[in-house]
């Protein structure tokens, strides 16, 4: 038998449920532009891969300071070193896209640990929304006092004279395939020993406990002041301002050239208006004259793209990091 009263009532209760639902259809879309409006309302994290006084540390720092002030947020950088960046970088995949989180990255992370590692526990391109790209920098090759080279040209035949005796550290991907692709390419061997940075390998480079390291430029311009080691050329294709004296290795070594890059990445599913605003206030610092000077101070270039072209950059760069990697004759570890 049918129930007068639960038959009378089923249209109403049909009503009742498409009423429901155009509400909380305007609430999500109120409550995504009131999102977009409020943002941020707490303090940001940018996670630097790669340890304190790093060439990513020294953006991460300056970027957050900067950044903190355009949108109206304090930002605490984190650094989180270890395995090639993907310590750090992982941490970011596995956050909120909130826009609360944000990986301070470069091209170690983004592009050459696909042909380094076995195991990436991230996809560079799937879990992570781009922001922008901020820089490059390039490579200087730096030695100990003990190494008896005064020259770019008597390093090569050092090098080759004493297949795997001569110690290269590398605390990133760039310092690595920087140093493999130089003894490929020479027609040499240099022993690599791995860090978690670049800092620390410089400072086994001050005990004698290794001879060579390919150091981003603010970290060997450092080092180039207290006199204790000796550069012989820049990994960029020609001669950087900061150090016009200093040829590029390309002028020994034909052919040669690795200039690493920065960028700043979110996890993925980033809403689209907090991804605008992040990219603009981005873009907005770099354009400032004080950001500008800070990062030449580092030894930085500015070199900003949007959200676009990073996806972009992201893609041709992790098969010219593969290209390189097999030059270097590396093996991914």
């Amino acid at each position: 038998m049918i129930d007068p009263l639960n038959a009378s009532s089923r249209p109403l209760t049909a009503c009742l449920r498409r009423v429901a639902a155009l509400a909380l259809v305007g609430l999500t879309t109120l409550g995504g532009s009131a999102w977009a409006q409020t943002y941020p309302s707490k303090s940001i994290k940018f996670i630097v891969p790669f340890p304190a006084a790093s060439a990513t540390d020294v953006v991460g720092r300056v970027l957050a300071d900067a950044m903190g002030k355009e949108l109206g947020q304090s930002i605490v950088v984190e650094n989180k070193a270890g395995a090639q960046g993907t310590i750090g970088a992982n941490e970011v995949k596995q956050a909120a896209g909130d826009g609360y989180t944000f990986l301070v990255t470069t091209s170690t992370t983004q592009a050459a640990v696909l042909s380094l590692l076995k195991k990436v526990p991230y996809d560079p391109v799937k879990d992570f929304t781009p922001i922008g790209k901020i820089a490059t920098t390039p490579f200087v090759l730096i030695v100990n006092d003990k190494v008896p080279a005064k020259n770019l040209a008597e390093f090569v035949t050092y090098v080759k004279a004493n297949p795997g005796k001569v110690r290269f550290g590398q605390g990133s991907s760039g310092s690595w395939v920087s140093g493999s692709l130089f003894a490929s390419m020479i027609g040499g061997e240099m022993q690599m020993i791995p860090y978690k940075g670049i800092p620390p390998a410089i400072v086994d480079l001050l005990g004698g406990n290794i001879e060579v390291v390919f150091a981003d430029l603010g970290n060997a311009q450092a080092q180039l002041k207290g006199g204790k080691v000796r550069a012989f050329g820049v990994t960029s294709s020609t001669r950087t301002a900061s150090l016009p004296d200093l040829p590029a290795i390309s002028e020994q070594v034909k052919g040669y050239e690795l200039v690493p890059w920065f960028a700043l990445m979110a996890p993925a599913n980033l809403p689209k208006d907090i991804q605008a605003k992040v990219g603009a206030a981005l873009q907005k610092v770099l354009a400032s004259a004080e950001v500008k000077q800070k990062l030449r101070d580092g030894g930085f270039d500015i070199d900003a793209t949007d959200s676009a072209a990073l996806a972009k950059l992201i893609d041709s760069e992790i098969k010219r990091w593969g290209q390189l990697t097999k030059a270097a004759k590396i093996d991914a570890e």
